[in-house]
């Protein structure tokens, strides 16, 4: 049985993940890329969001599902206090021009927590299966298939129309635009929003296998033998 000191550094690392994301979300991108405007389809949290895959799946390869989803548990929490508690501090000390109404921010942390449990559980089960086959797969189509379900639950119930049942609307997000800002199809904003975060999170995924390979490598290692 594992003691629950033995994975604290995975609970600690997701729930500095999850706080440094709610945070730098506030915050969008600035300038341009090939004619799009990066702060109509990103912000910073979209870079720093991704890597909570990567510590589940650590904690799945080091210690198998029951403590990834306990660290999934936890990142969990913390999304959802974070999105109530970070916004209004946000802007009462200045770091962010507007303030957000009440009930936008239990509809945001609603989507926030209900997309971070559903997507990273999904994480867990994708890992889990696939841990057996090639060392790439299992993080690879995990991540993927978690990053996917993440941003289509988010997105939906924080913007779409058809969740204003959660809380009040937010009209610039359901207004039709050019898509990614740029192109002659036009959607709703939040749509472009969903695809520019998932089109990160995919990237980070790939990027991500780098320190996944490192770091599973060091622990199949066996244990240096003293004075050899």
């Amino acid at each position: 049985m594992n003691r629950p000191s033995a994975y604290i550094p995975f609970v600690v690392a997701m729930a500095l993940v999850v706080v440094a994301s709610n945070v730098l979300v506030q915050f969008p991108m600035q300038g341009t890329l090939g004619g799009l405007a990066l702060a109509d389809i990103l912000t910073w949290g979209a870079f720093t969001y991704p890597f909570s895959f990567l510590i589940t799946d650590l904690a799945n390869r080091r210690y198998g599902p029951l403590v990834a989803r306990r660290v999934v548990f936890v990142g969990f929490m913390t999304a959802v206090i974070c999105s109530i508690v970070f916004p209004p501090l946000l802007h009462r000390f200045g770091l962010v021009e507007f303030e957000t109404a009440a009930g936008r921010l239990v509809r945001i942390a609603a989507a926030s927590g209900t997309a971070f449990l559903i997507g990273q559980l999904l994480d867990v089960t994708v890992f889990n299966h696939l841990r057996r086959q090639s060392w790439w797969r299992a993080p690879v189509f995990a991540s993927l298939a978690g990053s996917v379900l993440d941003t289509a639950i988010f997105f939906s119930i924080a913007f779409a129309a058809l969740f204003a049942f959660v809380g009040p609307e937010d009209a610039f997000a359901l207004e039709s635009a050019p898509l990614f800002g740029a192109l002659s199809m036009e959607a709703p904003r939040w749509v472009s929003w969903a695809l520019g975060d998932l089109s990160v999170k995919l990237a980070i995924a790939v990027f991500a296998l780098i320190p996944y390979r490192l770091i599973a490598a060091r622990w199949s290692q066996p244990p240096a033998v003293a004075g050899a």
